[in-house]
This record gives structure tokens, C-alpha cells and sequence, in this order.
């Protein structure tokens, strides 16, 4: 399956579930905890790229609220015409990380929740590789997945078939430090989104530094 396939393929996902998504995670505790970590780190106005912002709510709302620069991408039409409207005082745009301009030392943060996925593990890696040499030096980068061995693996996602690829979490560890970065801190949870055809799912969160 090509990139354009794997493209198609999620946003038709979450064209469809639009902002059944954002009321499905709203009581992420974990993903609030990773935030305030994240706002803890970042000085006034920093420049803060949210991969995968969907309907903009909480990452792209909390970090603008806070007076920073965020814009925030995403592949789904739905998901960014929805973070526009929720989230003003941020920028966003309709467009695949893969294929986003960065500039090297050009960020101070980046986000990346649950958005890579539906990504082959030599793509979530070099997405993973770009965003390290985005940051400048003492940046910051939070990443959210679910920490299964599987690649290529088709399920049903909140009654949206997916195809889902992910690395078990040592490994993913791996992938970040072999990109750069320092993990400083790490949290495991289990989390059953607020959707009645969801189940509990592992999820894990990443805190990590530019070296």
C-alpha cells in the first residue's frame, strides 16, 4: 500500500467521525498530564507544531491559550475545518506531515497524538527523524500511540475500519532516542475511549527532549 493509499484510507476515518473523535478522548488524563509537562518546558510565544491536530481540541486549544504560536496539521478536510472554527487563535492545514516543509532547529515543540498510526514503521520513524531535527537545541517533542507489535494489522476503530501499524514500546523507544532524542519521562496507561463501540486499548506517552 502506497503513502497516498495510507492517506485516503485516514481521512476518510476521521472525516467521518469529526468530532465524535474529540468527545470519544476529552477525558484523556494522560494527554492533559502530557500537555502541562509540555507548557512546563516552553517559553512565552514558543512555536509549536501539532501533527495530527484534528478537531483542535485539547492540544492546540491548551497550547494556544497559552500565548504560543501553534499551527497544526492534519490530512482530514472534516477534522481541519472543525480545529479552525474551535481554535481561532491557532493556525491550521489541511496537509500530510510526510510532505510539510521543516526547517531544521525551526520549533520549539511538536506534538504528535495518536497520528501516526496508519503510517508504515519506516515512515512513523522518519516523520520521527524530521520533527527531532525541526527542534532547536533544548526543544521538546510529546508522542502519544498505542505501544502493540503489529504492522499492517486491519481492525475497527470506533466503527471505522483502520489499518493499524505500531511499534511495542521499547521499541518506539528506540526509535526516538535513535532519532536524537532523550525520553524524560514515560507514562503507561489503559484507556477506553467515551464511544460505545470502543474498547480499552494500551496507551503510552512520551516526554522527550532535543540533546
Amino acid at each position: 500500500m502506497t503513502s497516498e493509499d495510507d492517506r485516503q484510507r485516514a481521512a476518510r476515518v476521521f472525516d467521518a467521525l469529526g468530532p465524535v473523535y474529540e468527545k470519544a478522548f476529552a477525558h484523556s488524563e494522560a494527554h492533559h498530564r502530557s500537555l502541562e509537562w509540555l507548557l512546563g518546558r516552553l517559553a512565552p510565544r514558543s512555536s509549536v507544531l501539532d501533527v495530527g491536530s484534528g478537531t483542535g481540541r485539547p492540544t492546540a486549544a491548551t497550547l494556544a491559550g497559552a500565548g504560543h504560536d501553534v499551527l497544526g496539521v492534519d490530512i482530514s478536510p472534516v477534522m481541519v475545518d472543525l480545529a479552525a472554527r474551535q481554535v481561532p487563535e491557532a493556525a491550521f492545514r489541511c496537509v500530510d506531515v510526510r510532505e510539510l516543509p521543516l526547517e531544521e532547529g525551526s520549533l520549539h515543540a511538536a506534538c504528535v497524538y495518536f497520528s501516526l498510526l496508519q503510517m508504515e514503521r519506516a515512515q512513523q520513524a522518519e516523520v520521527i527523524g524530521r520533527l527531532a531535527r525541526a527542534l532547536r537545541p533544548g526543544g521538546s517533542l510529546v508522542l502519544a500511540t498505542v505501544p502493540l507489535d503489529v504492522e499492517g494489522v486491519d481492525a475497527v476503530f470506533m466503527g471505522q475500519p483502520v489499518r493499524v501499524t505500531s511499534f511495542a514500546g521499547p521499541d518506539l523507544v528506540d526509535v526516538v532516542t535513535g532519532a536524537g532524542l532523550t525520553v524524560l519521562a514515560e507514562e503507561n496507561v489503559l484507556f477506553t475511549p467515551d464511544h460505545p463501540e470502543a474498547v480499552p486499548e494500551p496507551q503510552v506517552f512520551l516526554q522527550c527532549g532535543r540533546k
